[in-house]
């Protein structure tokens, strides 16, 4: 599994729309968001109502509530920068919220209210936060909603999953020295019987967003942005290993990769013991691990030889289920199509075992123009929902 970058929370709207219509809304609220405006109504649009920002007057403006969509003009009259929530004042769900308004500068919030209280809340940077009043709205349907995940409910999932990777980390080691042994003794054969399961068991394990450090460059690297490509010193790791079993490289030429490979891994094992999981990256892991598969794994960019991409696909499919059975407490309260995500997760485990011919997978670019759509159609749909899943388990402040 490939790297990601972190993305950048500015706005969202919160609940369980169905993904095309979430990605929607994100856009249109993206957009919003770069332009500021005075209170109004518009023939256009949906009526604008601008709402102060600051721990003495959170929430000042809305005087004339009512029901369906509307845009919020959240303007920060303080010194510091600020996030506002629309919450139920109840139930503390979330409606929606933008996330550090400036000074002096306004933000739009678009949202959909209907019958129920609302109260906006703010949260400057350095300061406790501070509920604005009540507001009622006698009418309509209100939009989807969702208490806010803390810090403090993500750390029990965090040391599970942390723990479940030691494990992980523990067969990895055991699975890459079958692979070198098998690679001292000259036998080729096995060595490439050997990689396979290797290097799936180390992709289940889910090294997306930066998880394993420089340590993933060293263990699963690629040629990427080397000078010498995969004849580059610095090509080392399990893609290296690959790259010669595949292409009839000595064992004498490989004693070396494998015998690094094997030392890599351990080395993260052991450091891994020692280290502590950031909570927050938990819900962030459930969807980088199957974005980085559609971009890395479909396209057939990380196979130096094997033709195991698909495979590779699965299993990080196992490694999104083991982050999803984690997060599974705070998400059935949360999130209403949590039973639609893990059907098809299990339509996506059946269609990628389909490719799996006895000992052999197919590769990407064998695979028909009929099965390569109904693959990226597949996992690119649940791509859209784990961004649900991450949005979700992101923490917020509740003081």
């Amino acid at each position: 599994m490939r790297l990601a970058g972190p993305g950048v929370r500015s706005l969202r709207l919160w609940g369980v729309c169905a993904p095309a219509v979430v990605l929607v809304i994100v856009v249109a609220l993206l957009v919003l968001g770069r332009t500021s405006h005075s209170s109004r109504n518009t023939a256009a649009g949906p009526p604008h109502t601008l709402v102060e920002v600051s721990p003495g007057r959170c929430g000042r403006g809305w005087d004339d509530p009512r029901p369906g969509v509307q845009v919020f003009d959240l303007r920060n009259t303080s010194d510091q920068a600020a996030d506002v929530y629309l919450e139920d004042p109840g139930s503390r769900a979330v409606y929606g919220e933008a996330e550090g308004i400036g000074p002096g500068t306004t933000r739009a919030l678009t949202v959909r209210l209907g019958k129920g209280a609302y109260a906006l809340r703010c949260v400057p940077e350095d300061a406790d936060a501070v509920m604005g009043p009540t507001v009622r709205v006698d009418r309509g349907v209100r939009g989807p909603a969702a208490v806010a995940v803390t810090v403090h409910d993500l750390i029990p999932p965090a040391i599970a999953y942390q723990k479940w990777v030691a494990g992980g980390l523990d067969e990895t080691v055991r699975l890459t020295g079958a692979l070198r042994a098998a690679v001292d003794r000259g036998d080729l054969a096995a060595a490439r019987r050997a990689w396979l399961p290797a290097h799936l068991q180390y992709e289940r394990l889910g090294a997306a967003y930066d998880a394993f450090g420089a340590a993933d460059r060293r263990i699963n690297g690629t040629d990427a942005g080397l000078p010498r490509g995969v004849h580059d010193p610095s090509f080392t790791g399990f893609h290296r290993v690959e790259y010669g079993l595949w292409h009839g490289e000595a064992a004498r030429t490989l004693r070396a990769p494998a015998a690094g490979l094997v030392k890599a891994v351990t080395t993260l094992r052991d450091d891994w013991a020692q280290n502590r999981m950031d909570p927050a990256q938990l819900g962030l892991r459930a969807h980088e691990i199957l974005e980085n598969t559609v971009q890395f794994e479909l396209t057939g960019r990380t196979d130096y030889g094997s033709g195991s991409s698909l495979a590779t696909a699965r299993a990080n499919l196992d490694g999104t289920r083991e982050v999803l059975t984690r997060l599974r407490p705070l998400l059935a309260t949360r999130y209403a199509q949590l039973p639609g995500l893990e059907r098809e997760m299990n339509g996506a485990q059946s269609l990628l075992d389909g490719f799996r011919h006895g000992g052999r997978w197919t590769r990407p670019a064998e695979l028909s123009r009929a099965d390569r759509e109904k693959t990226d159609a597949v996992l690119g749909d649940l791509v859209e929902r784990l961004a649900s899943v991450a949005t979700l388990c992101d923490p917020r402040r509740t003081s």
